[in-house]
């Protein structure tokens, strides 16, 4: 249950308020639409995403192409295309891969490659991460690499619908001199109602070869009362949108992103429970004149025209 407190955190005790600063965008300009009364005329992209004490993310982009995210602790995602396609992805900072709800004291560096198949489907996503601690000592030293690991995904989808139905994980410790093999796995299923993802199961376990051992642990999460307005993330590329629900095992809970409305209430369920019991959470959506969601879960999206 460690990894429902980081989620905890994030939904209890958080206000709206937004400093001057939040509400200018990259040069300095007003971000217009956070004007309730009027909105802004035509399609806009997501610029940040806050809450009363932190900016969560800030999203950068190249024309109408996202081009880097930057996240708490000053991390970096930088996101390169190939035509219309991301075909790379960059990240350099911290993340929280305990789930106790603060960013991790390790630095870490990954690049991730995507692989699409003949219908332009995203198929497969290669990643090298690099992990890096800090010495002891007064002040700390220097950062220093003292591992690396390799993951696989594949991702499959619905040949009726053509929608994500499932990602299968491999992961693995690179170590110099030692030859590679994958040692863990997870197997993700999504469901869904209508167009909107309605529960993802995750499972993880140990591998050899391979051959996938019993699951260790078991995670569902569920999403409903979907209203029918903008998800934020719409105009976000979905190779974006997988790799931020990948990067840590947490993420897993904001699957929603994938769809392109947003739900009133999901669920967290540790499958692995003798009775399963899920940790319901619940919100009221703000939206503005053109319907796009600008409030929900206590975070707070900020706009920008394109």
């Amino acid at each position: 249950m460690k990894r429902l407190f980081y989620f905890i955190l994030l939904l209890v005790g958080v206000s709206t308020i937004h400093s001057c600063k939040d509400l200018l965008d990259e040069d300095g300009n007003p971000l217009n639409d956070v004007n309730t009364n009027t909105g802004l005329n035509g399609p806009r992209a997501l610029y940040r995403e806050i809450t009363d004490s932190d900016t969560l993310a800030t999203y950068y982009y190249n024309g109408l192409q996202l081009s880097k995210v930057v996240t708490d602790g000053a991390s970096v995602t930088d996101i390169a295309w190939s035509g219309d396609k991301v075909s790379k992805i960059d990240f350099k900072g911290f993340l929280d891969l305990d789930g106790d709800g603060d960013l991790d004291e390790d630095s870490i560096v990954y690049t991730q490659l995507f692989t699409y198949g003949n219908a332009g489907k995203l198929e497969k996503i290669s990643e090298n991460r690099s992990f890096y601690k800090r010495a002891p000592g007064t002040p700390p030293g220097p950062f220093t690499l003292y591992k690396k690991a390799k993951t696989l995904y594949d991702l499959k989808y619905t040949a009726t619908t053509a929608k994500l139905d499932s990602i299968i994980m491999r992961n693995g410790p690179d170590t110099s001199g030692t030859p590679f093999a994958y040692t863990d796995y997870s197997k993700t299923k999504y469901e869904y109602v209508g167009d909107n993802v309605s529960r993802v199961i995750r499972h993880y376990g140990p591998m050899a070869g391979s051959v996938f051992s019993p699951p260790v642990t078991k995670y569902a999460y569920g999403y409903s009362n979907y209203d029918a307005r903008i998800n934020p993330f719409t105009l976000i590329p979905f190779a974006y949108k997988v790799s931020r629900v990948l990067n840590t095992e947490i993420n897993d809970v904001e699957s929603w992103i994938l769809s392109p409305n947003s739900p009133k209430r999901l669920s967290i369920t540790d499958l692995t429970l003798p009775i399963p019991t899920p940790v319901i959470f619940s919100t009221d959506y703000n939206y503005d004149p053109q319907t796009y969601m600008t409030k929900g879960f206590d975070i707070n999206y900020i706009y920008k025209p394109l």
